[in-house]
């Protein structure tokens, strides 16, 4: 079987407008944190838990794997359109997976658009149950 195209490794604060690019890419409404500042806030609390996917010295993918000591959480899963059912987005998934793991995960969430079928569908081929009886509270604070 031949080598990926692509490679997964730890983002840098050199990649905040390349992950901002792809992110805008994927058509997904940019949230109140998706800005470069947002960015080097995230690396600067945990420099790895940015992944990214690349190709060609470009970002095709990227995932949040978040560790709060108590639960794995991930956010932003996207892929490049142009990219799309290469694995990519598997294969951050399972890395993200195996480094919250190592640093102690028992239990991992993600945060998926509700009007998303085909994201509901890869996180449930991919092992994960929607949680029943469950709300998502937010709350903004200005800039």
């Amino acid at each position: 079987m031949a080598a990926p195209a692509w490679m997964i490794r730890s983002a840098n604060s050199a990649d905040a407008a390349a992950v901002l690019s792809l992110w805008n890419a994927t058509d997904v409404p940019p949230g109140v944190s998706d800005t470069p500042e947002g960015l080097a806030a995230l690396l600067a609390t945990d420099r790895h838990a940015l992944l990214i996917a690349e190709s060609e010295r470009r970002v095709v993918g990227s995932l949040i794997a978040g560790w709060d000591g108590w639960r794995g959480s991930f956010y932003r899963l996207a892929v490049h359109p142009e990219r799309r059912r290469e694995g990519i987005a598997t294969a951050l998934l399972r890395e993200g997976e195996r480094r919250l793991r190592k640093r102690g995960a028992l239990r991992l969430t993600a945060i998926v658009a509700e009007d998303e079928p085909l994201a509901l569908e890869f996180w449930r081929a991919l092992g994960y149950q929607r949680q029943p009886n469950r709300v998502r509270f937010l709350r903004h604070f200005e800039g």
